[in-house]
């Protein structure tokens, strides 16, 4: 047993489930969605009583914009949304704005949702599918033998299996004792949402490209992004921090002076609607699953907070993870299934810990002279099209794809939102998935009429004016191709046994 009470837990109510998440951000969220939408009992236990409304991880890349929408998830979320002009992604906040437009994406641009939005959202979707949502449930103990069993103050969960998506510092983590390794962090800044009372000259009227967002001003710098009304997002450093700590309280005192002194005594802090200290701390579990423990989120890996990553990262775990645990609880997934969770997602959440710290150092408000000439020479090379184009597909996630050893050049890839006509009308590609079943599409005619794939497998007959590379597609339920064909004879050599290996890249 790991746990760090010593109430006796014998008095305490016991309910059953067949998942628990601990953690309710969007990660966690994410997660129930799938889960409940496949049909597991899934409880999330969240430790805050309420949630808090901030913009913090208010960034929705162009590939997670694509997975939302595939489960009816963006428009609500767009319309709870403040409206701004679209902008153009960033790396590492140099001035050359990312295109993603020859990615083939209906979303080219970030969107910009409040964390609190995407959490009532999600919130909402997955109780409406059956899931169970606690708040005011902090995790105090878990217990691991045939199954898991979490102690909460006052309850204990027995459930087939835990999903950490506790945050950063995730309490489950440090419950089970896994190492974390990585580096810690080397600074320490702010994030705020501010209300302002009067502004100067200096402060931005509209959102735009970060790079003309940020200003430094002797030893400290400040990012100040309109969101609505008077309300401000503010992100801000100083070089001189040996009397903060990373748990130092965030006064309205120490926000206003930073203001005077970045954008002038002419601008006024009217509110602080919460704060926080964060750090650009790297780490990453080596292994995502402990027994009957499984890590998504902030809780398997944390990076700099650069180019809008963290909550994307995050909801994507959630995509993949989700699907592959509903199967193993379900009995339908083959030996290795929910093993390729670890196998796929490690691999992503390490190349964004890698680029994050590229972009820490670019990113400096303050460049000693060869980060400033490093700086030149990579801002010249993003306004070349096909680093930009890479650069893009790397910040957006459009060019993430899964590796498959031989296969179709399609296998493990995403396929564009296309326009198709099927018998029962016009529909686009991302309308087939709001059941969270994998897809088969055949564009040709290549798949024998009576195929029958088997349950959870939905068979899509269409024409399409685009070319999507292939005559005949199946996709997982997270949207990535896992097998394609231009041969009809390929549907009874290959097509069953890719759907009898669970559906995997692998």
């Amino acid at each position: 047993m790991a746990t760090d009470t010593d109430t006796d837990t014998d008095t305490r109510n016991e309910i059953e489930a067949e998942v628990v998440i601990a953690g309710g951000g969007p990660t966690g969220l994410m997660l129930a969605c799938e889960l409940a939408l496949a049909g597991v009992d899934t409880l999330v236990l969240e430790k805050l009583p309420r949630r808090i409304e901030q913009v913090k991880g208010g960034t929705i890349q162009p590939r997670t914009a694509e997975l939302l929408e595939m489960r009816g998830l963006l428009e609500p979320m767009l319309r709870r949304a403040a409206q701004r002009e679209p902008v153009g992604g960033h790396f590492a906040l140099l001035p050359v704005p990312l295109d993603c437009t020859p990615w083939e994406t209906r979303h080219p641009f970030p969107l910009g949702v409040p964390q609190w939005v995407i959490e009532e959202v999600l919130e909402e979707r997955a109780l409406a599918s059956g899931a169970r949502v606690l708040h005011g449930a902090g995790v105090l103990g878990v217990e691991q033998g045939d199954g898991v069993t979490v102690v909460t103050d006052g309850l204990r969960v027995r459930a087939r299996y835990l999903a950490a998506c506790d945050g950063g510092h995730s309490t489950v983590r440090k419950l089970l004792d896994r190492p974390f390794p990585g580096r810690p962090g080397t600074y320490l800044a702010v994030l705020a949402d501010i209300r302002l009372s009067a502004v100067s000259s200096l402060v931005p009227k509209q959102s735009g490209q970060v790079s003309d967002l940020t200003r430094s001003v002797g030893d400290c710098w400040a990012m100040l992004i309109p969101i609505e009304g008077d309300t401000y997002r503010l992100t801000y450093g100083r070089a001189d921090q040996a009397d903060v700590t990373r748990d130092s309280p965030v006064t309205h005192e120490e926000i206003a002076a930073l203001l005077r002194v970045v954008y002038g005594d002419e601008t006024v802090l009217g509110a602080v609607q919460n704060a926080s200290r964060f750090t650009d701390a790297t780490r990453q579990l080596e292994n995502y699953r402990a027994g009957h423990v499984v890590f998504a989120g902030d809780a398997a890996h944390i990076h700099p907070p650069l180019g809008g990553q963290g909550v994307n990262l995050g909801i994507q775990d959630a995509l993949n993870l989700g699907w592959k645990l509903a199967a193993a609880v379900q009995g339908r997934a083959p030996a290795g299934l929910l093993e390729s969770y670890q196998t796929e997602r490690h691999p992503v959440g390490a190349r964004v810990l890698h680029h994050t710290s590229a972009q820490r150092v670019l990113a400096d408000p303050r460049p000693a002279a060869d980060v400033a000439a490093l700086r030149d020479v990579v801002i010249d090379l993003l306004r070349l099209p096909d680093a930009n184009r890479h650069m893009a597909g790397l910040m957006s996630g459009l060019s993430l794809h899964y590796e498959s050893p031989g296969g179709h050049p399609l296998t493990g890839r995403r396929v564009p939102d296309a326009d198709l006509v099927t018998a029962a009308g016009s529909t686009r590609l991302s309308a087939l998935f709001g059941a969270g079943h994998a897809v088969l599409l055949d564009l040709a005619g290549v798949v024998p009429a009576d195929f029958r794939p088997g349950q959870r497998v939905d068979v899509v007959r269409a024409t399409c004016t685009e070319k999507l590379g292939a005559a005949a597609l199946l996709l997982r339920p997270d949207g990535y191709v896992c097998w394609a064909t231009d041969d009809a004879a390929d549907c009874d050599r290959t097509l069953l046994p890719a759907i009898a290996a669970g559906l995997t890249t692998r």
